[in-house]
């Protein structure tokens, strides 16, 4: 048994990170002991802090330490344009390309049905009654393009055709700046269909 528990408890703990594992995990708390037990103190106050004060936005399901989020408080922005993403992370990015100025819905996860994850799961209500709410007029599902972002889109897309909303789905295609012969043939072939 371990007589260092507390370092234990510490590498579990940044283990439960994405793309951290035990190797990793370790030379994150060796480093922070060994040489910045300030950092370690100011990241430990910073997730306390986080955990406690952010929350969802009770409109559009990011994070948020208010009751509505930043974008959604922001009155210039186009009511008529409703983004659909999966992740905060996701609409951070969307947000960065200063390209799309009008509201969203985080899904905060996709259709998933291997791990149990369904429409419930991923607040598919809350995201049709937001986007019935008599001012949206276009919803963009901007989920990813793995094969629980497309059946996710594709639920979203139904559901919301159904009640005569106009839907849209992020372009798809080859990356700016690359070459043919090295992209994989999926994306060649989505990109010939959705050609323009």
């Amino acid at each position: 048994m371990s007589d260092a528990h507390s370092l234990d408890t510490l590498i579990e703990a940044l283990r439960r990170l994405p793309g951290v594992g035990a190797k990793s995990a370790s030379r994150m708390a060796f480093h922070l002991l060994q040489h910045d037990r300030n950092g370690a103190q100011v990241l430990s106050r910073a997730l306390q802090d986080a955990v406690l004060q952010v929350h969802h936005c009770t409109r559009c399901n990011t994070f948020t330490e208010a009751e509505l989020c930043e974008v959604c408080r922001d009155p210039q922005r186009d009511a008529t344009k409703l983004a659909v993403v999966e992740t905060p992370a996701d609409q951070a990015a969307l947000e960065r390309t200063g390209a799309f100025r009008g509201y969203y819905f985080v899904l905060m996860g996709r259709l998933s049905p291997l791990d149990g994850v369904g429409p419930r799961d991923i607040g598919l209500h809350q995201l049709v009654a937001r986007a019935t709410d008599g001012q949206v007029a276009e919803v963009i599902v901007a989920t990813n393009f793995t094969a629980e972002g497309e059946a996710t889109a594709h639920v979203i897309a139904e559901a919301l055709r159904s009640r005569g909303l106009t839907v849209t789905r992020l372009a798809r295609g080859v990356p700016a700046g690359s070459e043919l012969e090295y992209v994989d043939l999926g994306t060649i072939a989505h990109a010939l269909v959705d050609r323009r």
